[in-house]
């Protein structure tokens, strides 16, 4: 444990951000799990709604810092792809 009073306060701070960040990051890969339902039961209209529910809270995420814009974009592309692939049948 620390001693210093400004570390403790950071050990406080940083406990308190890396809930607030699984929260915003379950949300997310719960979104991302929703959509990937949608698409393997084939509901082309369900799908389209869980994938603009998906995209939003990806880009929530990156904006928070929780992931980088890297990691938002290759989640985005591979539910688009996904999505694509079920709209061309």
């Amino acid at each position: 444990m620390a001693n210093i009073k400004s570390a403790k306060k950071r050990i406080i701070t940083s406990r308190k951000s890396a809930l607030l960040n699984n929260d915003v990051k379950s949300s997310m890969k719960t979104s991302i799990k929703k959509f990937l339902k949608a698409v393997n039961d084939g509901d082309k209209d369900q799908a389209l709604v869980k994938l603009n529910i998906a995209v939003k809270n990806i880009d929530k995420a990156q904006a928070k810092g929780v992931i980088k814009k890297n990691t938002a974009s290759r989640y985005k592309s591979n539910i688009s792809k996904k999505f694509n692939l079920l709209s061309s049948k």
